[in-house]
């Protein structure tokens, strides 16, 4: 984790653990605490750029809706003076919104823009079907210090069990179609047609695409898009898959290597970089989706398994 992390870690270790049981111990087993939701440190992405807009010491203090009622004001109370008074804290104004006292419902359905019924811990498909990746990897970053009741917990963990099946398999067919009408398509209708600028944005829409398919494999959850390819090559223990969308990324459209050329839906141009390092992509989701029993065929033209997947 972060220095961010780590000295939130220690604010609460030291003086938050302290005036709960000081302050509200006949409510300590009923606050749950710990460091999660919006901001880099919860990711262990901060840095010294961080400081200008999130960065700082604090912690989130999670309460049911009854318990907030009754005694959450004054818990709030107690930690904003305790922030106030200490001076091992050091809080930008956009993140101090982001710590001190809140209920489960309030964490869970602001980051994931609707309503969570944290207490029953039940997720339709439709809501599911709502959600972005990148929420739902904020929804359970971080770390849970305590969480007696266990409210919280549960219901992370009911996110953190990944997809249903259902929608799992919704999502993979929607960025294979994405990848390949983006790169195995639509790029070389435009470099045929020498429009560069709608070429290099297949190339970075099939680039978001081949990471987020890498993701699903890893039934792991991408973080905002610029912590996802910092995120992808924590996964990537080879490095392989990692290494190829870098080369995507840095690949210029080679037009020369499209002089003369006429569009085949049969053709495949191995003369352009953007073109081979694709190819080396679908077969690695081709590989990983065999091994999950999705597809049982080798064939790299994503597009092929989008009915396969869903059926």
């Amino acid at each position: 984790m972060s220095k961010a992390f780590d000295s939130s870690r220690r604010f609460y270790d030291a003086y938050v653990a302290e005036m709960i049981k000081d302050k509200f111990s006949q409510y300590e087993d009923r606050i749950a605490v710990g460091i999660a939701g919006e901001g880099s440190d919860c990711f262990g992405y901060d840095d010294f750029m961080s400081r200008d807009h999130d960065f700082g010491t604090g912690v989130c203090l999670w309460l049911d809706d009854d318990d907030m009622k009754e005694f959450g004001n004054e818990l709030s109370e107690s930690y904003n003076m305790l922030v106030e008074e200490s001076t091992d804290t050091v809080l930008t104004a956009r993140l101090s919104e982001r710590r001190g006292v809140m209920t489960i419902h309030d964490y869970y359905s602001n980051i994931l823009g609707v309503d969570c019924d944290v207490k029953c811990g039940i997720l339709s498909e439709e809501k599911w079907l709502s959600f972005d990746h990148a929420c739902l990897a904020t929804a359970v970053n971080g770390e849970v210090f305590r969480d007696d009741k266990g409210i919280f917990t549960s219901f992370r963990e009911l996110l953190l069990d990944y997809y249903p099946e259902n929608v799992w398999r919704i999502r993979i067919a929607g960025e294979l179609h994405k990848f390949s009408a983006a790169l195995q398509v639509n790029y070389a209708r435009c470099m045929t047609r020498d429009d560069v600028v709608a070429a290099r944005l297949c190339q970075m829409q099939g680039l978001e695409a081949a990471m987020e398919l890498f993701f699903l494999m890893n039934r792991c959850f991408a973080p905002y898009y610029k912590w996802t390819y910092r995120r992808l090559c924590e996964l990537d223990i080879e490095g392989r898959y990692a290494s190829l969308i870098r080369e995507l990324s840095d690949a210029p459209c080679d037009r020369a290597a499209w002089t003369g050329k006429r569009y085949s839906a049969n053709y495949i141009n191995m003369g352009d970089t953007v073109i081979v390092i694709a190819e080396q992509l679908a077969k690695a989701v081709v590989r990983m989706m065999k091994e999950h029993n999705l597809i049982g065929r080798d064939d790299p033209y994503l597009e092929l398994y989008v009915n396969e997947v869903l059926n």
